[in-house]
């Protein structure tokens, strides 16, 4: 396998990784191409197979795991098992794309250590385990229970923090989003737009 950069962004649920990939998948100096996951949790009410995830059962995922089609995979909560295929990478690589994931620490530290020589893994920090908590709640798309083990894994999560890269902490989303956008930007090595 082998092509464009890799940008990894992870973070524990709440910290805004997922807005900043949005951003920085709009400017198109920076030609990147968003690596959609494979999971086997069940799809939420306007989640779409193919753009959100790959949804798949957990026999189907199982599956994929023996035959080693993952780049990474982790089963993040009991039987929500999620991964990044082969696949995916490949085709976008193929488009002559960089590719950006949005993905769980685990995930984002397998990646980069597997590519080392052409991955950025940012680890986004939330401005405190209490805001994550006051984030998840105004989601309002899962149980209390199921925030309340996203917020006993935050605390896991946040100590890989050393391990990556380059840490944004997301007190400010505007400061966030610019920092975020620099850092790619020097990575994959972009002109910044009207610059000759």
């Amino acid at each position: 396998m082998e092509g464009g950069k890799l940008i990894v962004f992870s973070a524990p649920s709440g910290s805004g990784k997922t807005t900043i990939v949005r951003h920085l998948l709009e400017q198109p100096e920076l030609n990147l191409a968003f690596s959609v996951s494979a999971t086997s949790r069940p799809r939420r009410i306007r989640e779409k197979h193919g753009e959100h995830y790959y949804f798949m059962s957990i026999s189907e995922f199982k599956q994929h795991i023996k035959n080693e089609d993952f780049l990474e995979w982790e089963e993040v909560y009991r039987d929500n098992f999620y991964g990044t295929l082969k696949t995916e990478v490949e085709r976008l690589w193929a488009e002559g794309k960089n590719v950006i994931f949005d993905i769980d620490v685990a995930g984002g530290l397998r990646i980069k250590k597997k590519f080392p020589e052409v991955t950025l893994a940012v680890f986004v920090k939330p401005p405190s385990v209490d805001e994550l908590k006051i984030r998840l709640k105004k989601r309002s798309t899962e149980s209390d229970e199921k925030i309340n083990m996203r917020i006993a894994k935050a605390s896991v999560e946040l100590a890989t923090a050393p391990q990556f890269d380059r840490i944004i902490k997301n007190y400010d989303l505007d400061i966030a989003l610019k920092e975020a956008h620099q850092l790619v930007a020097d990575f994959v090595g972009a002109k910044k737009p009207n610059s000759k």
